[in-house]
């Protein structure tokens, strides 16, 4: 047997550089051959727990036509070969419901009837998603599969520049409510309506970075916190009642909604909290990321008798060590949904880090020779996917040397690979060049 091939089949195997790490465990694929890019899969999904449940993708940034397209592909091989029957993406919990309902054949009759209503961030313009939706829907069309596809968001009910009002998750919980006791539910809505108040008060923009714009520790906001307490021990009280009437599912998915306003609430609260600002952005992003979490969670047991899910958000969500940011001159550092997944499902979670080597119009160089980026295209490609093997038998000293990569200077989501990088996430998916996304926003050029 030659070293090649030993390197290949050892369970724990040990490279001398990392140009060898590369060389013997780069696996090509381009997205122009279906072939090329289901057999890299199979080979991969073998290689990872049997308890797999949850599989997160993740992006390198917003706005990476490639990596779209990547994700629409290995969705399509995960569902046609690897008992997957659902996919969550980043987008707002609440809203895809919408597009579920479309997925499955009913609520709206075209994609452009929810394509604002049903996502959040604007996502619904980008044409890769009209694209995933539109085949997810011919799937379940078709009688011969007898599993039906979901599509879920996971992200907080939460914009850009604001947060929502919760209203709209609210009178979730108390319509399922009132489908079962239509008295004691109008009693709690005129409660919550009066504590309310008006939505743009709660979605004002400025409260984003001014806490005295906030109104989330208001009198009136604190006694909704409390209203919302009571709304879910009452669920959790009647559970029994509850399921008997409306069954397991419908009860399951208006509790999720109950706990959805209260972690809404409680990043409203933190909004108004007057601290240093470094800290209170931080707290609201480690919120933002702990309500993701929560929601993967609840879409995995949705999931759990039908398949397993297919998680898509950008790479900081979706690791598992710590998010950085460097926002002005704060430095900001928390947990993201990643690592909570992680302490949740333990090896029942895997996840993929995407990486680009150039995007022009993404304002994406050529990466500088010697970084990551650099030596990893250096492969056959166009694309190529890598196991970090979480770091393990990789040369740490040449990794702590690693040089990053510039920065764009068009799409600040961009984050370049580090050598955390190898310990965040279990597979790299690299590719080589990266368009915008069809349907995206303009890019403006940075100073």
């Amino acid at each position: 047997m030659d070293k090649s091939s030993s390197l290949q089949n050892s369970p724990n195997p040990v490279y001398a550089t990392l140009d060898e790490w590369i060389k013997q465990q780069a696996i090509a694929f381009s997205l122009d051959s279906a072939s090329s890019l289901d057999a890299c899969v199979d080979r991969i999904m073998a290689t990872l727990d049997p308890s797999l449940k949850l599989l997160g993708l993740g992006e390198a940034l917003h706005g990476g036509e490639d990596i779209l397209m990547l994700r629409n592909l290995l969705f399509q091989r995960l569902v046609e070969k690897h008992s997957y029957s659902a996919i969550a993406v980043e987008s707002s919990f609440p809203r895809a419901r919408a597009v579920n309902e479309y997925v499955a054949g009913r609520g709206p009759s075209s994609y452009d009837a929810l394509r604002e209503a049903g996502f959040s961030h604007g996502f619904g313009r980008l044409e890769a998603n009209r694209e995933l939706v539109e085949w997810m829907r011919e799937y379940n069309a078709d009688d011969g599969h007898r599993v039906k596809l979901r599509f879920y968001g996971f992200d907080s009910p939460t914009e850009m520049m604001y947060s929502d009002s919760p209203r709209q998750i609210l009178y979730f919980v108390l319509d399922y409510l009132a489908s079962i006791d239509s008295v004691g539910a109008q009693e709690q809505r005129l409660r919550i309506d009066r504590l309310l108040g008006r939505d743009s008060d709660w979605e004002n923009p400025a409260a984003t970075m001014d806490p005295e714009k906030s109104i989330g520790l208001s009198p009136a906001a604190t006694a909704l916190r409390i209203e919302t307490e009571d709304l879910i021990a009452q669920l959790q009280v009647r559970r029994p009642e509850l399921v008997a009437e409306s069954g397991e599912n419908r009860y399951l998915e208006a509790m999720q909604y109950a706990a959805l306003a209260r972690w809404l609430l409680n990043y409203h609260a933190a909004l108004a909290k007057k601290s240093d600002p470094g800290k209170r952005i931080v707290q609201c992003l480690g919120l933002r990321d702990a309500m993701m979490a929560d929601n993967l969670a609840y879409v995995v047991s949705q999931e759990r008798s039908r398949g397993k899910v297919l998680a898509f958000a950008h790479n900081s969500h979706l690791k598992r060590g710590r998010a950085e940011w460097q926002l002005g001159d704060n430095a900001l550092a928390w947990w993201p949904a990643g690592a909570h997944l992680h302490e949740i499902f333990g090896r029942s979670y895997a996840v993929f880090g995407s990486a680009v080597g150039v995007s022009e119009s993404n304002g994406i160089g050529r990466p500088e020779a010697g970084t990551l980026e650099a030596r990893l295209i250096g492969t056959p490609g166009p694309g190529r996917f890598i196991p970090t093997h979480k770091g393990q038998g990789l040369p740490a000293s040449e990794i702590a040397a690693l040089p990053i990569r510039s920065a764009s200077t068009l799409n600040s989501t961009y984050f370049a690979l580090t050598p955390q990088s190898l310990v965040d996430f279990d597979w790299l998916a690299v590719l080589d060049h990266a368009k915008y996304a069809r349907g995206g926003p303009q890019l403006e050029q940075r100073g």
